[in-house]
């Protein structure tokens, strides 16, 4: 069964804005900090929804920020990016979709700035960011899903404690059987992420 409201659409292009080529094909990913990940998604709440973004370590799985917010203005992407950064440092790359928020100068300007390469996944290949994909399935149909927020402030403290137990107390096949937090401070997976994505 699905509702008959239409979604909200999280990634829409800008015409006038610059897109950079994807580079993780074939790409071994396997330590942390290599590959940072992004994505928006959105939160239904009793009465309308929130959006969500996270930055994700592309070979851990770790979240290393995350920031909901009303609208799909670009600032609270860029909050987020400046936050990951600021506790963890840079990582070499920085994978995306082509959504507005991310070709925005405002947000790839704090990527050049650090030094970091800019990658894009391809117009609808979903699978090009895959496993941040497999996080917003698992927090909707884990956490979202089951607690029917009724307000924002309700969904961030629920949402926050979900991302506390992924990140700290929910072992991962695909990562030896450690949490990301473990996985992220132990050096990474042995695992081709990029690659093997679909076995994880």
């Amino acid at each position: 069964m699905h509702a008959i409201f239409q979604r909200p659409r999280t990634s829409q292009p800008h015409p006038a804005h610059r897109v950079y080529p994807y580079l993780l094909r074939d790409l071994q990913i396997t330590r942390p900090n290599h590959v940072w990940c992004t994505d928006v998604t959105y939160i239904p709440l009793q009465r309308g929804f929130l959006y969500l973004v996270t930055v994700m370590d592309w070979a851990s799985r770790k979240m290393l920020s995350w920031r909901p917010s009303n609208t799909l203005d670009a600032r609270f992407c860029v909050d987020a990016l400046h936050e990951a950064l600021e506790r963890y440092g840079p990582p070499e790359i920085f994978n995306s979709d082509q959504g507005s928020q991310f070709t925005r100068v405002d947000f790839t300007d704090v990527l050049k700035e650090a030094g970091i390469c800019i990658s894009m996944d391809g117009q609808g290949r979903w699978m090009d960011n895959v496993f941040i994909e497999r996080l917003w399935r698992s927090l909707k149909y884990e956490c979202v899903y089951l607690s029917e927020f009724a307000t924002g402030a309700q969904a961030r403290t629920g949402i926050g404690w979900w991302m506390d137990f992924y990140d700290r107390r929910r072992p991962h096949s695909s990562l030896n059987d450690r949490t990301p937090q473990e996985a992220y401070t132990d050096g990474g997976t042995t695992r081709k992420p990029a690659d093997e994505a679909l076995e994880s």
